[in-house]
């Protein structure tokens, strides 16, 4: 009898960042959080509290609820990044031509994706603005406060010198 070796994919930790400011943008993050954990291949290890958050935009709109979440995951970048864009779309987001950082029912942004580096049109990892970017930065703390970003350095320097933003944790 032959014998049969099982072939196991690896898996990648990725780290999510999502943001809503409209249509009950908290239930948005709350329902995304458990739809991140239904993926193929893919678990939810860990997701921060909700975070209040004043837009990163000169269009006049409401304050954003921003959180993080952690996942394990065999799915590759692209193919993860295809998965976030299928969730966005059935929350309804809308992406408008030449409209940056405008309102939007929800938005999942691959930050994260082991230490890889990647520059792709469609994709550029580490996130390009993360290092920008404190309701992303202050909920990766606390789900990892030693969390070393690859070609950018310790959170805890890149907290030090993002740019202040008005920011409330939230209770959920």
């Amino acid at each position: 009898m032959k014998a049969e070796t099982a072939v196991k994919r690896k898996t990648a930790e990725a780290w999510i960042g999502l943001g809503s400011n409209l249509e009950d943008p908290e239930s948005q993050l709350l329902q995304a959080f458990d739809e991140l954990d239904a993926l193929p291949e893919t678990r939810l290890r860990a997701r921060s509290s909700l975070y209040r958050s004043e837009p990163v935009s000169d269009i006049p709109q409401d304050d954003y609820i921003n959180a993080v979440a952690r996942l394990e995951t065999g799915l590759a970048p692209l193919q993860l990044l295809d998965a976030l864009q299928t969730i966005e779309r059935a929350h309804h987001r809308q992406r408008i031509a030449g409209v940056v950082n405008g309102p939007r029912t929800l938005d999942l942004d691959l930050l994260l994706y082991d230490d890889e580096t990647l520059d792709h049109p469609c994709l550029t990892l580490p996130h390009p603005r993360l290092h920008q970017r404190l309701f992303v930065l202050l909920p990766m703390r606390e789900i990892d406060a030693g969390l070393r970003i690859a070609q950018l350095g310790r959170l805890d320097k890149l907290i030090a010198t993002a740019p202040a933003m008005r920011l409330q944790k939230l209770d959920r």
